[in-house]
């Protein structure tokens, strides 16, 4: 059987950045034994690119031995927690690393992240040190070369088809998604950002586009003006409804904001799950156009040039009489906030317009700006959030319009 390692990885930075290295050991999970070492210098690099070598020399040393499960264990917080998908990476010079160690984490059975205290890292840390000294001129010191010692038993690691993870389903009361390599109860031992995590945590938000109106065939600002749906927006929301039955059989929640077009969407949806009642919630209106109400792009450009490129250039700018994008998002996102608060691990339609929608999901994929003057959202259609109680996020589809083919 191949063995159940336990990884520890350190890298240093004389400097930040400085002269760099790393250094890793792969111990035998059972006896402590130490099976590999790796530690290289590597230039000038910051502390937290000398970190993450570490732990793709350590998985690679692993890999090499054949073996099947890991801990891998780092004192620092910044790799474990986004190796985690706990918190994300912004540093641009990291994302390749932390792609490189999602590729190994994949040759895997399972892979657990845990964060130790420095002094609890001495080996890896003097393999590093040792590199640093070398690259420098220095005679390095010899590495601390600790006696086998017995590693403390890692908690279980829940695989697909553990007894933990059925008792979890059934308890949620639906089935989960494939389970994730990496479970436990160390609030650093978290499923992998790019390894789907058990869906039985998460609040699952499907956001429904309400139905065509004639303002949305005409390419008119619709915002606070109540306008209903057209007969062929009839026909969409029905078609939507079925498909979000097909989509999740059970539902907590259905809320709509309250102009018309929305909440007929959502009383046709709710009708098809079987009667869940429909809330209306004011946070998720459309954004108030103000002077640009019931009007068309081409009508804003020719009358407003100069306040329409203002508009599109930034998020805290509002149309004449309007409401900006910014407040917008903020209102939004608390709606969003209590909902995941008031349903843990549940199902909630999100029945509103395309502004709210769009800001939603830009911050959900962590978007610029940009993003949303250049997503298309259809009327009716469907995208599918998740989102974890730790924060973490995935945004499972967008803008699904498939079941309208045939509308």
């Amino acid at each position: 059987m191949a063995p159940r390692v336990v990884v520890e990885a350190d890298g240093g930075s004389r400097g930040n950045p400085g002269p760099a290295g790393y250094g890793a050991v792969v111990r035998d999970q059972a006896t402590g034994e130490v099976l590999a070492e790796r530690s290289e210098s590597i230039g000038t690099a910051t502390n937290n690119v000398a970190e993450y070598r570490g732990l793709i020399a350590g998985l690679e040393a692993a890999a090499e031995l054949g073996a099947a499960e890991v801990e891998a264990r780092m004192d620092s917080k910044l790799v474990v927690e986004q190796m985690c998908g706990r918190w994300q990476i912004k540093h641009p010079g990291l994302r390749p690393l932390a792609a490189q160690a999602a590729a190994l984490v994949d040759r895997f059975t399972a892979v657990r992240f845990t964060w130790i205290p420095r002094d609890r890292n001495t080996h890896a840390d003097a393999l590093a040190n040792a590199a640093m000294d070398a690259a420098a001129g220095r005679t390095p010191a010899r590495p601390v070369v600790e006696p086998p010692r017995v590693v403390e038993p890692p908690r279980e690691i829940a695989g697909p088809d553990s007894p933990a993870r059925a008792a979890a389903r059934e308890a949620a009361g639906r089935a989960a998604g494939r389970a994730a390599k990496t479970a436990g109860s160390d609030p650093a031992t978290v499923p992998a950002s790019w390894e789907p995590r058990p869906t039985f945590t998460a609040t699952r938000l499907i956001l429904v586009r309400h139905g065509e109106t004639e303002y949305t065939e005409q390419g008119r600002y619709s915002g606070r003006g109540d306008v209903p749906l057209s007969t062929r927006g009839q026909a969409q929301v029905r078609a939507t409804a079925a498909r979000v039955a097909a989509l999740a059989p059970t539902v907590a929640a259905v809320v709509s904001s309250p102009l018309s077009r929305c909440t007929a969407t959502a009383e046709a949806i709710s009708r098809a799950l079987g009667g869940v009642p429909v809330r209306r919630e004011d946070g998720i209106i459309e954004c108030d156009f103000g002077a640009w109400e019931s009007r068309t792009f081409a009508e804003v450009r020719e009358g407003w040039p100069g306040e329409l490129d203002a508009w599109l250039a930034s998020t805290r700018v509002a149309p004449p009489d309007g409401e900006s994008f910014t407040d917008v998002a903020a209102r939004s996102a608390r709606v969003v906030r209590e909902l995941c608060a008031a349903y843990p691990g549940e199902t909630v339609v999100v029945v509103s317009h395309v502004s709210p929608i769009k800001l939603i999901l830009r911050d959900a994929l962590a978007a610029p700006d940009a993003f949303l003057h250049r997503l298309y959202l259809d009327a009716a259609g469907i995208s599918v959030l998740d989102t974890w109680p730790d924060g973490g996020i995935a945004v499972r589809s967008v803008n699904e319009t498939g079941h309208l083919t045939d509308v």
